[in-house]
C-alpha cells in the first residue's frame, strides 16, 4: 500500500483490548492532527477555571483588531473554525512567503494578524478553515497558565498517556531522534520537504502511530480528562443562529460508509497525516506518512479491512429528473459567488451538469439538484442561483458574462498597488500575452480573464479589480478560499513607454 518511496507507518488498536495491531515508533510530524492537542490544552485550562471558551480573544491577546460590527471573537470561535480570522499562511503567500520559505514564528503570527482590518465574516456566523485560531490558541495557552505551551501540554497530556515519543516542533533545527525525513516526489526525482518554522498549536506535532493511538484511547479511558472532558472536545460546534456544523474542538464530527467517524487529517510541507476514530466499534486507525501522498484514502483502506463486514457502501444522490437539452442551457455558464466573488464554472458533458469543486450535479427537477458533497443547487431560471449545504449555511451565486478584454483595455489596470494588511506591493503591467502582476523580488502571476474586472491568477488565487464613480481601476482585491478579500490600492500610473504596452 502507498505510493513508491513513501514510508508509511499505520495503527489500528481495538480499545475493548487496549492493544495494537502495529505500533510504529517512527517519529512524523501530524500536520493539522495536532488541532485537537492544542483543543484539549484550552479545554483543560477551562476545567481549571483559569479561563472560560466563550472569553473574548482580545482578553489574552490585545494585539488583535477590535473588528466590527458583529459580535466579539471569543476562544470558542477559534478552535471551531467560526471566528472568520484570515488564514494568517494564505496572508504570508500573498505577501510571497508561503509557509515553509521562511523561518515564521508566532511573532510573525501576531505581526501579520495585528494588521488584518477586517474578517472573513461576522464571527460565528459562518464556517471557514483556519490555521490562525489554533497559533492564537497556543499562545493564549501559554500567557493563561504561564508555562510555555510544550511544557503545559507535556506535562497535563504526553506523560499522563505514555506519549513518550511526542513532542512540538517548537524549534525547527533541534535533532529529534527516530525522525523521518519528509519528502515530495517532483518531475520523477524525490527532494526533501521540510517544515523550516518554529509555529506549532495548528500543526507542527512530532509524534508516532502508537502514540495517536494512545491519545485515541483516552477518549474510552480518561485517564487525561473524564467523560465530560472528552465530550466537551466531540461536541459539535454551532453557529450564533443555533445550526450545528461538523467540527468539534479540533475534530471533525461525521460519518464514513454509515458509521459514526471522529477524525482529523494533517499535511505539512512533505508530512501527511489522518487520525481517526469509529467510536461505536472501538475502532482506530492512524496514518503517518513522510511524502506527500493522501494519509486520508489511506487509513479509510485500512478501516475498510478492521470493519469489513459493518461499513455501508456510500449512497449518492439518485436523479429523478432527466434533465433536456434547453434545462440545461438555462443553466449552464459562469457564475460569481456574490458574498467573495469567486466564480464558478457549470459545464453540460455526456447528459450531466457539473462544476469543479462540486462534482456532478444531480437532477431531481429541472431547476433543483444535489451534489455527492451533501449541497442542494436550486436555479432560479434567470440566472441565479441558490447553494445550501448539510448544516444550512447558504451562498448565493449569479450567472456572469466571461470577459474577453483587450491588450487596450488591459492598459487601464496598469500601475502599482500595494497592500498595508499584507505588507506587499505589486505591480500590474501588459505584454503580448496580457496582464500580469510582477512582485518583488522576481515573481511574476499570469492573469487570466474570468468576467468583468475578475482574474483567475495562478497561485494568488481570483484578482478582483474595483474601479472609481468615473470608472478608473483604483484597487483590487485578492480571493482564496481562506482569505476572502485581502485589499489593495493604487499607488501610482505606469511610466509611459514607447512600446505600446508590449513587455512592459
Amino acid at each position: 500500500m502507498g505510493r513508491r518511496g513513501a514510508v508509511l507507518f499505520l495503527g489500528c488498536c481495538h480499545a475493548r483490548t487496549r492493544t495494537s495491531r502495529h505500533i510504529a515508533g517512527t517519529i512524523f510530524e501530524a500536520g493539522s492532527v495536532s488541532k485537537q492537542f492544542t483543543a484539549a490544552a484550552v479545554l483543560l485550562l477551562a476545567r481549571d477555571g483559569k479561563l472560560s471558551l466563550d472569553d473574548p480573544v482580545r482578553k489574552y491577546v490585545p494585539e488583535l483588531p477590535e473588528y466590527s460590527p458583529g459580535p466579539p471573537l471569543t476562544v470558542r470561535h477559534v478552535l471551531n473554525h467560526t471566528s472568520g480570522l484570515r488564514d494568517w499562511g494564505s496572508v504570508a503567500a500573498i505577501a510571497g512567503w508561503p509557509r515553509t520559505t521562511r523561518v515564521h514564528t508566532h511573532a510573525h503570527v501576531l505581526d501579520i494578524v495585528s494588521r488584518q482590518q477586517s474578517l472573513n465574516f461576522p464571527p460565528g456566523s459562518r464556517w471557514s478553515y483556519s490555521n490562525t485560531g489554533y497559533n492564537l490558541a497556543a499562545i493564549i495557552v501559554s500567557r493563561v497558565s504561564g508555562k510555555p505551551f510544550p511544557e503545559l501540554t507535556r506535562e497535563r497530556l504526553f506523560e499522563p498517556l505514555g506519549m513518550t515519543h511526542t513532542s512540538w516542533r517548537d524549534d525547527y533545527t533541534r535533532i529529534v531522534k527516530g525522525r523521518a525525513i519528509a519528502y515530495v516526489e517532483s518531475h520523477g526525482a524525490f527532494h526533501t520537504d521540510m517544515p523550516f518554522e518554529n509555529v506549532y498549536g495548528n500543526g507542527g506535532l512530532l509524534t508516532t502511530a502508537g502514540d495517536l493511538l494512545k491519545w485515541n484511547e483516552n477518549f474510552t479511558t480518561h485517564v487525561v480528562g473524564d467523560a465530560a472532558f472528552a465530550e466537551d472536545q466531540q461536541q459539535r460546534g454551532a453557529f450564533t443562529d443555533g445550526r450545528q456544523h461538523g467540527y468539534g474542538l479540533g475534530l471533525f464530527i461525521g460519518t464514513y460508509k454509515g458509521l459514526r467517524e471522529v477524525s482529523h487529517s494533517g499535511s505539512t510541507a512533505g508530512y501527511s497525516a489522518f487520525l481517526t476514530r469509529f467510536p461505536d466499534e472501538r475502532v482506530s486507525v492512524a496514518v503517518l506518512c513522510n511524502v506527500a501522498t493522501n494519509a486520508t484514502t489511506l487509513a479509510h483502506e485500512v478501516s475498510d479491512v478492521a470493519l469489513a463486514g459493518r461499513l455501508k457502501p456510500p449512497v449518492p444522490p439518485k436523479a429523478t429528473h432527466t434533465l433536456t437539452g434547453l434545462e440545461a442551457a438555462r443553466i449552464t455558464g459562469l457564475y460569481r459567488d456574490k458574498l467573495t466573488g469567486a466564480p464558478l464554472t457549470i459545464v453540460f458533458e455526456d447528459g450531466r451538469l457539473s462544476a469543479a469543486r462540486l462534482g456532478v450535479l444531480v437532477p431531481a427537477s429541472g431547476l433543483h439538484f444535489a451534489t455527492a458533497l451533501n449541497q442542494t443547487w436550486d436555479f432560479d431560471g434567470n440566472g441565479g442561483a441558490r447553494a445550501e449545504d448539510e448544516y444550512g449555511t447558504v451562498d448565493l451565486y449569479e450567472r456572469v458574462a466571461a470577459a474577453r478584454p483587450s491588450l487596450h483595455e488591459l492598459e487601464a489596470y496598469a500601475g502599482a498597488y500595494a497592500s498595508d494588511e499584507a505588507e506587499v506591493d505589486m505591480t500590474a503591467k501588459v505584454d503580448a500575452q496580457g496582464l500580469l502582476l510582477k512582485r518583488r523580488p522576481d515573481a511574476t502571476v499570469r492573469l487570466s480573464p474570468v468576467y468583468a474586472d475578475a482574474f483567475r491568477a495562478d497561485s494568488l488565487g481570483t484578482v478582483i479589480f474595483n474601479r472609481d464613480a468615473g470608472g478608473r481601476p483604483i484597487g483590487f482585491r485578492v480571493v482564496q478560499d481562506r482569505v476572502w478579500s485581502m485589499p489593495f490600492h493604487r499607488m501610482s500610473d505606469p511610466a509611459p513607454t514607447a512600446d505600446k504596452g508590449v513587455g512592459r
